[in-house]
């Protein structure tokens, strides 16, 4: 039993069961590093980017832009495992066939599901923010949809019980009709986008790859021209003071928080990078993947990197970070009236955040259905799942059930709850995937195809956690000696008994086991 649990699958058994049971020819392989690439930037540069900007800005202030410096390094580390992954197992399985090959079919099947609310249940975010931008464009040009139909049933329910200011929310409940004593609100445009998407899905790989390729030329060059109109008017207007603003005690400083605000936006930073991992998926659609497939992921981290960069630095220099408090369209809040005042770009910018949506929603309904083909092979999941369309050359059962995964729950959840579930699962696969190139046996390297370069770190990884220590302690001041002090008594909320001990001490000792971690 354990050893069935444990079973790995070697990586040449692997390719020779994709050769002598033609899956490698059952898709069109016809995506180039071109194509890979711009289905990277799809995944990465979209909910996250458009969405979680704002608070990150907030929290962090002009010094945000170190932290998407340290986090782009830290995913492109990851991206590195992925890429060698991905040229030596050219399979669609991604995380759970890298899983397969180096920890065994336990962690195989767990990864498998994991990747469910990575991929399908991160859609359904995706699917409520595209709907919220949608709704925004369509009253920016004077036309307005009812609000019970533009809304989440959870959503309105939640502020109706909490007492929420929000009216949005407030009249949706209040105005829906009633069946039977039942309220109907839905947000039809999430449902409709999720159908669309799934049928260009289920039409065939060509079609979604010249869809993809044109929403990403489309939203890079908005982004470009959000970038030179907010960039040329920081320094024609002088507003350069902006990115050295005063703290509370009036010393102006680029990290007005100290270091301890600035990786307090680390959650929003994190998320506007999740979304690379995706490009692995499409392995079996490549035309040669053992040389693409590393290209296209790490071309496309590079590019977000320096977009997410230029992109910070322009939306603080415009304007005070303090403004971006509960901002939720930051690219089009600079461009309001009292801020840069330029309505035509508003109306681009909220163009630009539909077309980012989209793209975002198309590369992750192709992930999930060819995790699934791929676990169906490996008999975790029923053959119907491996079925291949004779005429589309597409997984066209798992892609019908992947629409239904994320049309149904867009009816009776909302976004905070789906939040977390796809935050917990990318986190998971990243380390298992980073773990899993460690127990590659070094006699399967193969020369001309991607290897992870191999450093000693012996030395460095000791300078770099010295380093780590320094600056949070210069710019972090207070940090340590909060993150060791489990004294509660002065907290009101402990004191009155509405939070327990373990409420305020868990985050507390898990930024004291990391550390302690880091150091051993």
């Amino acid at each position: 039993m354990a050893n069935s649990l444990f079973r790995k699958k070697e990586i040449q058994s692997i390719l020779a069961e994709g050769a002598e049971e033609g899956h490698a020819s059952g898709l069109k392989r016809v995506l180039t590093v071109r194509d890979l690439t711009f289905f990277g930037i799809a995944a990465i540069i979209g909910a996250g980017s458009f969405s979680s900007l704002g608070e990150a800005v907030f929290k962090g202030g002009p010094g945000v832009v170190v932290l998407f410096i340290i986090t782009g390094i830290a995913c492109a580390f990851t991206a590195l495992c992925y890429s060698e992954f991905a040229s030596r197992i050219p399979v669609a399985g991604s995380a759970y066939t890298y899983s397969y090959a180096s920890f065994g079919e336990l962690f195989a099947w767990i990864i498998g599901w994991a990747l469910i609310m990575e991929y399908s249940i991160g859609n359904i975010y995706v699917a409520f923010s595209w709907s919220d931008y949608f709704t925004s464009f369509l009253q920016r040009i004077g036309i307005h949809i009812p609000d019970f139909l533009t809304t989440s049933y959870k959503e309105a329910q939640k502020a109706v019980l909490e007492g929420s200011t929000k009216k949005d929310l407030i009249n949706a409940w209040n105005t829906a009709p009633t069946i039977g004593g039942l309220r109907m609100i839905a947000d039809l445009p999430a449902i409709a986008i999720n159908l669309i998407i799934t049928y260009l899905v289920y039409r065939g790989i060509k079609e979604s790859r010249n869809f993809s390729n044109v929403m990403v030329i489309l939203k890079l060059a908005i982004v470009a021209l959000v970038i030179l109109v907010a960039g040329g008017l920081v320094f024609s207007n002088g507003l350069t003071f902006n990115w050295t603003p005063a703290d509370d005690e009036g010393v102006r400083s680029f990290m007005p928080n100290g270091f301890g605000g600035v990786m307090a936006a680390v959650s929003g930073v994190f998320f506007a990078y999740i979304g690379f991992d995706a490009v692995s998926v499409l392995a079996e659609e490549s035309k040669n993947p053992q040389r693409d497939l590393p290209r296209g992921m790490i071309l496309s981290l590079v590019i977000c990197t320096i977009v997410y960069i230029l992109l910070t630095l322009a939306l603080t220099g415009a304007v005070n970070y303090r403004n971006f408090n509960d901002v939720g369209d930051p690219l089009a809040f600079i461009f309001e009236e009292q801020n840069l005042n330029i309505p035509w770009m508003q109306l681009l910018v909220s163009v630009c955040a539909v077309i980012a949506m989209t793209s975002v929603l198309l590369v992750f309904q192709m992930g999930q259905p060819r995790i699934w083909m791929s676990m169906s092979r490996d008999g975790l999941l029923p053959p119907a799942f491996q079925k291949i369309h004779h005429r589309f050359k597409t997984p066209s059962f798992a892609t019908i059930i992947t629409g239904l995964l994320v049309g149904v729950p867009i009816l009776f959840t909302d976004k905070s709850f789906v939040l977390d579930f796809t935050s917990i699962a990318t986190l998971f696969a990243f380390v298992l995937v980073c773990g899993g190139v460690l127990l590659i046996p070094r006699k399967e390297k193969v020369a001309g195809r991607f290897n992870m370069p191999y450093i000693n770190g012996q030395f460095i990884y000791p300078a770099i956690i010295l380093v780590a220590i320094i600056l949070v302690s210069v710019y972090g001041k207070g940090y340590f000696s909060e993150a060791f002090n489990f004294d509660f008594s002065q907290d009101a909320d402990y004191r009155d008994g509405k939070v327990s001990f373990m409420d305020l001490a868990t985050p507390r000792l898990s930024i004291v086991i990391f550390w302690g971690l880091c150091i051993v």
